[in-house]
C-alpha cells in the first residue's frame, strides 16, 4: 500500500495534521479548564466548537469537493487552517480564551472541504482489494497520535504555554499543505449526470443517498452511535476526577492506553481486511464498545477502567474502518464527496447534540447514568445495522450457490 504515491503522501500529511490537532486540542482543554475551574458546560463547549462544523458544513464541503479538484482543495484547506490559527494566536495574545473556540471552529470547518477530497483520491487511485487496508491504515495513524498526542500536547502546554502550542499547531497545518503539493496535478473532474448548479448537485447527492439502501442504513446507525459518542466525549476528564480520584493530567494515561489498543487493533484489521466483511467488523465493534462504555461509567477502579478502555480501543478500528470502507464501496466516484459530506455529518451532528446536552445531563443525573445511556444507544445502533449485515450475507451465499 505504501508503494502507492497517493496513499503515502496523504498519510504523511495526515500525520502532521493529527499532531497539530492534538497539540491544539489538549492545550485548549487545559487552558480553558484552568480559567473556568473545570466548569463542565465550558468544557463541553470546547468539543462543540471542534465538532459542530462537521455537522454545519459537511454536506456543503462535500458538494464543493465533488466540484473542485481534490489536490487543490486539500492544499488550500490546510493552508487556510494554518492562517486561522495564526489569527487566533494574535487574538489570544490580547487576552481572553473565546478566540480559541472560534479558531477551533474555523479550522474544523475547513477540514470539511479537505476530508472528502482525500476520499475521492482514495476512490480513484487505490485498488478495491486494498481499500479496507488503507482505511485501517488511516485509523492506525489516528491511533498512534491518540497515544502520543495527549503526552505531546500536555507537555508542550505545561512547559511552554498556550502561545507556543498555537504556533506549533500552525506549523503542522502548513507542513501538511506543503506535503500535499507534491501530489500529481489534478485531472479533469468526473461529474455526475445531474451536474449543474451548486444546489442542484447538493440535492442530487441527498437523493442518491435516499435511493441507496446501504447508505440509508448507515445514516440511521450513525445517528444513534453519534449521539452516544457525544454524551461521553466531554466527560472523560470528570471520569478521571470523580470516579477514579485522580487529577486531570491523569487523563492522558487513559487516552494513551486506549490509543495503544487502537494501534494494535488497526494492525490486526490491516491483516484481516481481505477476509472479513466491513459490515461485520462494524457490527462487532459496536457491540463490544457498548459493553465497555457502560462498564467504564460504572467502574471506580483504575485497573478495570484501563482494561475496558483497551478492549474498546482494540475494536475502534473495526468501527471507523468499517464506516469508511462501506461508504467508499457503496458510492459512485462522482458522488463520493457529497455522500461522505452528508453521512458523516449525520454522525457528527448527533455527536455535537450529545456534547451540547451532556454537561446538563451530568449535573441533573450522574456520570454513570450518562455512560449507561450512551451504551444503550450504541446497542441500538448495532441493531439498526443488523439488516445490512444479514442482507449482505444472503447475497454472498446466493453468489456462491450460483
Amino acid at each position: 500500500m505504501f508503494a502507492n504515491r497517493y496513499v503515502r503522501t496523504i498519510i504523511l500529511s495526515r500525520v502532521l495534521l493529527q499532531l497539530g490537532i492534538w497539540i491544539r486540542n489538549y492545550s485548549v482543554l487545559l487552558f480553558v479548564t484552568e480559567l473556568t475551574n473545570n466548569n463542565p458546560v465550558y468544557v463541553s463547549l470546547i468539543s462543540v466548537a471542534e465538532f459542530a462544523p462537521i455537522f454545519l458544513f459537511g454536506l456543503i464541503g462535500g458538494t464543493f469537493a465533488d466540484r473542485w479538484r481534490p489536490k487543490r482543495t486539500m492544499v488550500w484547506s490546510d493552508l487556510l487552517s494554518s492562517l486561522s490559527v495564526v489569527a487566533v494566536l494574535v487574538a489570544v495574545m490580547n487576552g481572553g480564551w473565546i478566540p480559541l473556540l472560534v479558531g477551533s471552529f474555523i479550522s474544523a470547518s475547513l477540514s470539511q472541504f479537505s476530508q472528502p477530497s482525500a476520499m475521492k483520491l482514495y476512490k480513484r487511485h487505490v485498488p478495491a482489494e486494498q481499500l479496507q487496508g488503507v482505511m485501517a491504515m488511516s485509523q492506525t495513524v489516528v491511533a498512534v497520535f491518540t497515544v502520543l498526542g495527549p503526552v505531546i500536547g500536555t507537555f508542550i502546554f505545561i512547559k511552554f504555554g498556550i502561545h507556543v502550542s498555537l504556533i506549533l499547531t500552525a506549523v503542522m497545518f502548513l507542513g501538511s499543505s506543503l506535503i500535499l503539493l507534491s501530489l500529481p496535478r489534478d485531472g479533469a473532474e468526473e461529474r455526475s449526470g445531474n451536474a449543474g448548479g451548486f444546489m442542484k448537485e447538493l440535492t442530487a447527492g441527498l437523493k442518491y443517498i435516499g435511493s441507496n439502501k446501504s447508505l440509508r442504513t448507515l445514516s440511521v446507525t450513525f445517528a444513534a452511535v453519534g449521539l452516544a459518542s457525544g454524551l461521553t466525549q466531554p466527560l472523560q476528564i470528570f471520569l478521571v476526577i470523580e470516579k477514579l480520584g485522580q487529577d486531570k493530567q491523569f487523563l492522558q494515561w487513559l487516552v494513551m492506553a486506549n490509543g495503544a489498543a487502537m494501534l494494535a487493533g488497526g494492525a490486526v484489521i490491516m491483516g484481516i481486511a481481505k477476509k472479513v466483511k466491513p459490515q461485520v467488523l462494524l457490527f462487532i465493534g459496536l457491540l463490544v464498545t457498548s459493553v465497555c462504555t457502560i462498564g467504564i461509567g460504572a467502574s471506580s477502579m483504575i485497573w478495570l477502567t484501563i482494561v475496558l478502555l483497551v478492549l474498546s480501543g482494540l475494536v475502534y478500528p473495526c468501527i471507523q474502518g468499517g464506516i469508511q470502507t462501506l461508504i467508499v464501496r457503496n458510492t459512485e466516484g462522482s458522488f463520493i464527496g457529497r455522500v461522505s459530506g452528508a453521512i458523516m455529518p449525520v454522525f457528527m451532528g448527533m455527536m455535537v447534540t450529545g456534547m451540547f446536552i451532556t454537561g446538563y445531563l451530568k449535573e441533573s443525573f450522574s456520570l454513570l447514568s450518562v455512560y449507561a445511556a450512551s451504551g444503550v444507544l450504541i446497542i441500538a445502533g448495532a441493531i439498526l445495522l443488523l439488516p445490512l449485515v444479514i442482507d449482505k450475507s444472503r447475497k454472498a451465499e446466493n453468489g456462491r450457490v450460483l
